[in-house]
């Protein structure tokens, strides 16, 4: 498929417009994501990992939805590619106003991103905070071992194997009391404050997450 094949298929899936019209359409788009529209007929092969992406993106626009979910985005990209597209989803949520899911290993980018920021482990949300929160003051082992593992160029901020639970920071029935998934203790999201979630057991007071 080329270029315009790829981006107008939602289009033509959804009826809009005539082949015309489509042409104008992902013609805006090309420009909208900053690639030149003399690629139109151009095949996928013929372009850097970063020009891909933005195709990428060009057809998820294509529908002018409100919300996109964006699945580890720039992962296969050289770091300087990587900020362009993450510069490049920036600008267009601000010129679009759009809502993004964010889904992402890479803490750098998820801070570079993200206002608000949910932590997975084992199929389950364990935090939930701003960023910036989450990032200044962590509260559960599996976040605490997530910052802990990336490296600082700072020599007097050694990494912090402690934190890393030997390994086992991934493990639910090794996060220490009251946080561990066991199968016994009833876990649910404990506010402790300002918009800051975090799962432990029911019974615990958020006095004693934050102490």
């Amino acid at each position: 498929m080329t270029v315009f094949d790829i981006i107008s298929e939602p289009l033509t899936i959804h009826g809009i417009g005539n082949r015309e019209e489509r042409r104008e359409m992902v013609k805006e788009l090309l420009a909208l994501v900053g690639l030149d529209v003399r690629f139109l007929n151009r095949y996928p092969h013929s372009f850097s990992g970063g020009q891909r992406q933005r195709i990428g993106i060009a057809r998820a626009l294509a529908l002018g939805p409100q919300l996109l979910i964006c699945d580890e985005p720039v992962s296969a990209l050289d770091v300087s590619v990587q900020a362009q597209v993450l510069n490049l989803l920036r600008d267009l949520r601000e010129t679009l106003g759009l809502t993004y899911i964010f889904i992402s290993h890479n803490l750098a980018v998820v801070h570079y991103v993200a206002d608000r920021l949910a932590v997975m482990c084992a199929g389950r949300v364990v935090e939930t905070a701003d960023c910036r929160e989450l990032f200044r003051r962590p509260v559960h082992p599996y976040t605490k071992a997530l910052l802990a593992a990336v490296p600082d160029p700072d020599l007097d901020r050694l990494l912090n194997f402690q934190a890393l639970m030997e390994g086992k920071a991934s493990d639910p029935a090794a996060w220490p009391d009251p946080f561990r998934l066991d199968g016994g203790a009833r876990t649910s999201m404990i506010d402790i404050g300002n918009g800051h979630w975090v799962r432990a057991h029911a019974s615990v007071d958020s006095s004693e997450l934050t102490s």
